[in-house]
């Protein structure tokens, strides 16, 4: 019997992150989202251990976000930990809607938003894919509200395309009324990503909207 290598421990990943190389630097991000995500399995999910754990994947994830230096990094990273996170429980006796975990985890994210490092804002938006897919729209929301004017057009992008996922997953309804009130000081690019799942029509519609 071939006995392969031992799989690296989390306290390992670290040398993997501070790599130059962007091959490696996502090899050890991935091993973070494949470790937590078998952490955040159902039967694991309130397991005061596993919990442990996924908080300290968590930490380290936002201690070395800097080096999830590119747009793939953060998008093939963010909502598999992040996003996974603030939908599970980060303290054993938490329950998922605890006003106080919601506010805690609303910080953390509050500020990678207010963080002059591109991709850390990057990250605060793009988690949000995850809990969209979980059904709740109000990190969505939150974010894109906040991210609106930023200058980059790599946000702009990411915004529009968690707007899309949000109306997707959750509400067409949510995503109009976001519209409505916003449409018109939106970067095109982030409406345009917005509205791609609408009918060619309201496309259309939206996209003659006065700015």
């Amino acid at each position: 019997m071939t006995i392969g290598p031992e799989p690296l421990t989390i306290d390992e990943v670290p040398e993997l992150l501070m790599s130059k190389w962007h091959e490696v630097r996502l090899c050890g991000l991935l091993i973070l989202v494949a470790k937590f995500e078998k952490l955040a399995a159902k039967r694991l999910v309130n397991d005061a251990e596993a919990i442990k754990k996924r908080n300290k994947i968590l930490t380290m994830y936002l201690q070395y976000a800097e080096r999830a230096n590119n747009w793939d990094l953060v998008d093939l990273s963010a909502p598999k930990i992040l996003g996974a996170w603030i939908k599970t429980p980060s303290c054993p006796s938490a329950k998922g809607n605890d006003p106080m975990q919601i506010e805690y985890k609303r910080h953390i994210l509050d500020d990678l938003a207010a963080s002059d490092n591109l991709w850390k804002q990057r990250m605060s938006i793009v988690c949000t894919w995850k809990t969209s897919q979980m059904g709740d729209p109000s990190w969505c929301l939150r974010y894109a509200e906040i991210h609106l004017h930023h200058p980059h057009d790599l946000m702009h992008k990411a915004v529009g395309w968690m707007l899309r996922e949000m109306g997707k997953r959750c509400s067409m309804d949510l995503l109009r009324d976001f519209l409505r009130q916003h449409a018109h000081e939106m970067p095109r690019t982030m409406l345009r990503y917005a509205i791609e799942k609408m009918s060619e029509k309201e496309r259309k519609e939206w996209m003659a909207v006065e700015v």
